[in-house]
């Protein structure tokens, strides 16, 4: 993993190892075409995407869970094209604060070999508490479901 250091008590991370390039999910990533394709486990779903693929742009989902729409403004405070991306909902375009922030993002790719990438998806947050209760929401199953989707839709768009 690329220049992160990792606190334990505020960090929960998601490291695998999947059968795609690189360059592929980062496209998953970053059009918005993609996202709703993978990004939450099913069978909810993202309603609408919005990126604007740049420190400070927007990066905005829509989730629908169980018959509710929930609107996810947030901003890319870090893109290094095709390798990493840092991502917060503690603040929305034009760097408004939200009201009530749950975590900041960081997501790298590295290349594995033959076709392959290490993914590693960080949640930071803003204290141990937050963190607890983030894995007690599932954290690990439900970023694991999300990473074994994005593996298995970039693989289709491979074969296409």
């Amino acid at each position: 993993m690329t220049d992160v250091s990792i606190d334990p008590a505020t960090d929960l991370i998601l490291t695998r190892t999947l059968n795609a390039p690189r360059a592929l999910l980062w496209e998953c990533w970053t059009r918005p075409e993609h996202v709703p394709h993978w990004f939450i486990p099913r069978p909810h779903r993202i309603t609408a995407c919005e990126i604007d693929l740049r420190t400070g742009g927007k990066f905005n989902t829509t989730f629908e869970v169980d018959g509710n729409e929930i609107a996810n403004n947030g901003v890319f405070l870090e893109v290094i094209e095709g390798r990493k991306l840092v991502f917060t909902d503690g603040y929305s375009e034009g760097w408004k604060p939200a009201p009530e922030p749950f975590m900041t993002a960081i997501v790298t790719f590295e290349d594995a070999g033959e076709g392959k990438t290490t993914y590693t998806a960080i949640a930071r947050h803003r204290s141990p508490d937050a963190a607890k209760s983030h894995e007690e929401m599932g954290f690990s199953e439900g970023w694991g479901t999300v990473a074994t989707q994005l593996e298995a839709y970039a693989q289709g768009l491979a074969g296409q």
